[in-house]
């Protein structure tokens, strides 16, 4: 056998160990991929002890601590968080290391959060404003009784945001200290503003029909909706990041786990609420022209004069910063800022880097101001 032919079988065989090697790795890497989606359904979320501090109905008013006490200076103003009505809040507490609610309890703050728990269908005639005129002033009054404060600062994210701007505008004289919003949507003007507002137009979506056919709106048909937004990153991209980026980090696989199980891990949306905020707010956009009508009484954007931080996502496509940023030029608030973060709608709050550059700068706003 001559040398050359010695070469080229010894080429050939490092060539197959080392095709083979590689197929090994991606049959491993698959199994890896799939036991983490498997698993995220049974991921530990919500590790911060709480206690139910007032109950209505399906609603709760829960209060944070640590097991630890933090040694930061405690905050004089409570904080009162409030999540949207179409997933479950523990996007702000969703596990060790990457909870809002445990950096800010060790910033020295006095957390509460509002959770307006899981419908059923004798709830189907709850309508949008009820929640931020009936339920919400009551939890602000059970927070102030339990906490011995005489004012707390609200924030909103999503919905969220957009129940405390009504309850900000609806009553004025509302012990409000402080309002902060992550990504509200309040404005849907614009014809760019989300591709919702086409999809929704009463031409090709009957409300009506659905709401009276259906009750509550099922969670999958929102996350489907919201999905096809971005139908190629949310139905595939996904998974191709976790397996190119996050297989060999036990932590980001975690974080991954988490996030992927609050994402599938939705609510109804109680018929009457739904019906509401697709007619009066999004089709009508009342809000944002000064004509919604509660309880006989304009709601007037101008009864806002809290502090006002509003925090927007620079690439959010569920809430894009058009919906948010105009209402800068309508409260009344003196002091008052727009912080654009470059992130997505779900990463400002729940991304790898939100403890690093949303979380500190409420943490920080709120401190000058509490």
């Amino acid at each position: 056998m001559s040398a050359s032919s010695v070469r080229s079988n010894a080429d050939n065989s490092e060539l197959a160990q080392a095709l083979n090697q590689a197929l090994q790795t991606a049959y491993q890497r698959n199994l890896d991929v799939a036991r983490a989606i498997v698993e995220a359904d049974t991921t530990p979320v919500g590790p911060t002890p709480r206690e139910v501090v007032w109950a209505l109905n399906k609603t709760r008013l829960y209060r944070y601590y640590l097991p630890t006490p933090s040694n930061a200076p405690r905050q004089r103003t409570p904080l009162l968080l409030v999540y949207a009505l179409i997933n479950k809040p523990y996007i702000f507490d969703l596990r060790p290391g990457a909870s809002f609610v445990q950096f800010m309890l060790e910033q020295g703050f006095d957390v509460f959060l509002l959770d307006w728990g899981t419908p059923g269908p004798e709830d189907k005639n709850t309508r949008f404003d009820d929640y931020a005129i009936e339920l919400l002033p009551r939890a602000v009054r059970k927070l102030r009784a339990v906490s011995g404060a005489e004012q707390v600062s609200l924030m909103g994210y999503c919905i969220g945001a957009t129940l405390a701007v009504l309850y900000a505008a609806a009553f004025p004289d509302a012990p409000l200290r402080n309002l902060v919003l992550l990504t509200p949507p309040v404005d849907f003007s614009s014809p760019e503003a989300s591709i919702f507002s086409t999809w929704l137009d009463e031409r090709f979506f009957d409300v009506d029909r659905v709401v009276d056919t259906l009750g509550n709106i099922p969670p999958v048909m929102i996350e489907f909706g919201a999905k096809l937004l971005k139908p190629v990153e949310n139905f595939v991209g996904a998974y191709t990041t976790l397996y190119w980026e996050f297989s060999e980090d036990p932590e980001a696989v975690a974080n991954w786990q988490a996030m992927h199980k609050w994402i599938h891990d939705g609510v109804p949306m109680t018929g009457a609420a739904f019906r509401q905020w697709i007619k009066d707010y999004l089709r009508a956009n009342e809000l944002i022209k000064g004509e919604h009508i509660v309880r006989g009484q304009r709601v007037d954007l101008a009864n806002i004069r809290a502090p006002l931080l509003n925090v927007i996502a620079q690439y959010d496509h569920l809430v894009p910063p058009a919906q948010s940023t105009s209402l800068m030029d309508l409260v009344s608030s003196q002091d008052k800022q727009l912080e654009v973060i470059r992130a997505g709608h779900v990463g400002l709050m729940g991304g790898r880097n939100a403890r690093y550059k949303t979380w500190p700068k409420i943490a920080a706003w709120l401190a000058e101001r509490s």
